[in-house]
Parts: structure tokens; C-alpha cells; sequence
């Protein structure tokens, strides 16, 4: 088929060149080429196209007929070009974003909002699921997900910002349990995992100025997959939870929860945003990529937040 589109291509350059040798020059192939593609065409249709003499090249009422389609197809291919480059280089057509719901909801609107509302040419879907999407298959321009590391060659990862996860409780739950001083003392207490992380029941940490590390598994009483249901049973007073900081930012601030062993920390995750490896990609994914990078790069900073290069 592509051979074909191809001929009609050159037969149409042919014609509007009136001679096999112009339709060479524009092309930039040789005049027995062209013959060559005219004649294969004429051959796969059983047609004759062209009447040919020493002095010129007239259309037969089917190359006429023909000739209208090809410039048909040449005219849609043109439209298509126009259409790519407009998709790749201005900020109109679909943008498909995957992330978390407290993501989503805590960071990735607040980060976008103004861009989004700069540029009404664009339709954008959030995809808002704790599940892991598959880019190709769900049409996905940009992931935000946290991870340890990332292992997929078939993926572009652009790191946003350096997460840690911490361990907070309610002042009200701390002021009537017995006191954490050591990382072995969560096992008097009631621990609160999210079990959308991987090895949710193990606890490895580090000692921030001597290095020491302690790794723990433990049983929970309390196990959700929503790092909103284990915020709010945090909240309430029902153990001590392990959640990044990202989810805790404010309560942390107001102090509705406190983090305890702050001097132990947990392993920390660096959130991405994650694109299918193409060599060019649409303009649109650049500039989300620029405002998610903006946004991140300001949040507040110390031990909890670390700009990443």
C-alpha cells in the first residue's frame, strides 16, 4: 500500500510537471525511477494512465479521473502535516494525565490550575487512580508516580522533587501511649501501613547522625490501600501512620499530626513524571512537564522537601 501511495505521488508530479524528467528534477530521483513508478502503477490497476510521445505526455480519461484522486490524497496528507506539526508545536488537543487521588487532588491541580486556565485550547483528562497505568494502553501523556527507582528503558523520567516518608500520630494518641524513643518501641504500638507500597509491614531506618539502622516487620492491626483512610484514622487517634510527606504537609504545619522518631528516617521516594520515549515529543507535554517542574521546585524545603537536578 505505501508502495502504491507512493507512485501516486510521483504520477501526480509527473502531471503537473508534463514531462517524467521535470517530475525527476522536483523529486530528486531519476527520470527511469519515475517510468518505473508510473509503469508499476498502470500494471497493479490494468489501466493505461498516460499517452506517451516524443513530444509530450497527455492523460487518458482515466489518469484524468485518477489524477483528481491523487491530488485528493496529497491535499489530506498535506492537511495531516499541518495538523501534526500545529498538535506537536501549540498547546491545543487532548493532554492525559495519570496520578493518584491525593495527589491529584493536593498537588497536581494547585500546580496546574493557572496553566490550564491559560491555555483553553488544550483538553485535559486527569486519570485519578491508585493503580499503575499503562501509558500506551491508556492513551497516557504524562504519570506521576513515586518510586524508589525506575527500571522501564521504554520510559522517559523527569524526577520532580526528593519525598520522604515519615511517621506521624495525633497529639491526642502520643499523650496516652507509652513514649517512642527507639524505632523497637513501635512494637508496643499500633502501626498504620498503606498497602499500596511494596513490603508494607517492613520498616527499615537509618539514623540521621550516626548511621545505625534498624529493620523491623511488623503486624498492623489497621491496614488500608488509601493514603486518605489512613490519614483520617491517624487523625483520629488510632496509631501511628506511615505516609510521605507530601500527604501530610499541612496537618504537619498545624500541627493536627506530629512526627515522631524524626531523627530515624524511613527510605525516601522520588516523585516523577513519567512520558513513552519518543524522539519529539508535542509541545503540550513540555510545558505541563515546566509547570510541574516550577511547582515542586517550590514547595517548602529543609529535610522534608530536596530539589532535584
Amino acid at each position: 500500500m505505501l508502495d502504491q501511495l507512493r507512485a501516486m505521488g510521483v504520477f501526480a508530479c509527473v502531471v503537473d510537471k508534463s514531462s517524467f524528467s521535470g517530475a525527476a528534477r522536483q523529486l530528486g530521483i531519476t527520470t527511469s525511477a519515475v517510468s518505473q513508478q508510473i509503469r508499476s502503477l498502470e500494471n497493479d490497476m490494468e489501466v493505461t494512465l498516460l499517452h506517451r510521445s516524443t513530444r509530450k505526455l497527455s492523460l487518458t480519461e482515466t489518469g484524468q479521473a485518477f489524477f483528481h484522486s491523487c491530488k485528493e490524497m496529497l491535499a489530506a496528507a498535506e492537511r495531516g502535516k499541518i495538523r501534526i506539526n500545529e498538535l506537536r508545536d501549540d498547546l491545543v488537543g487532548e493532554l492525559r494525565i495519570a496520578t493518584t487521588p491525593e495527589l491529584g487532588a493536593n498537588h497536581v491541580i494547585p500546580a496546574l490550575s493557572q496553566w490550564m486556565s491559560a491555555h483553553r485550547g488544550l483538553s485535559i483528562h486527569i486519570e485519578a487512580d491508585n493503580q499503575c497505568i499503562d501509558l500506551i494502553e491508556g492513551r497516557i501523556d504524562i504519570a506521576l508516580r513515586m518510586s524508589l527507582k525506575n527500571e522501564d528503558t521504554n520510559l522517559q523520567v523527569f524526577p520532580l522533587v526528593r519525598v520522604e516518608q515519615v511517621l506521624v500520630a495525633s497529639p491526642s494518641y502520643l499523650n496516652q501511649s507509652t513514649l517512642v524513643s527507639r524505632p523497637e518501641d513501635f512494637r508496643n504500638h499500633d502501626l498504620i501501613p498503606v498497602s499500596l507500597t511494596k513490603n508494607a509491614q517492613n520498616f527499615d531506618f537509618k539514623h540521621i547522625s550516626n548511621a545505625e539502622t534498624v529493620s523491623l516487620e511488623m503486624d498492623s492491626r489497621f491496614t488500608t490501600n488509601n493514603v486518605m483512610v489512613a490519614k483520617s484514622l491517624c487523625l483520629q487517634g488510632l496509631g501511628i501512620a506511615r505516609l510521605s510527606c507530601l500527604d501530610v504537609q499541612k496537618e504537619l504545619q498545624t500541627g493536627a499530626l506530629i512526627e515522631v522518631l524524626p531523627e530515624w528516617k524511613l527510605p525516601a521516594f522520588t516523585l516523577n513524571a513519567i512520558t513513552s520515549k519518543h524522539d519529539q515529543q508535542p509541545m503540550k507535554i513540555h510545558r505541563c512537564l515546566d509547570a510541574l517542574k516550577q511547582y515542586f521546585s517550590q514547595l517548602p524545603g529543609g529535610r522534608t522537601f530536596q530539589d532535584l537536578p
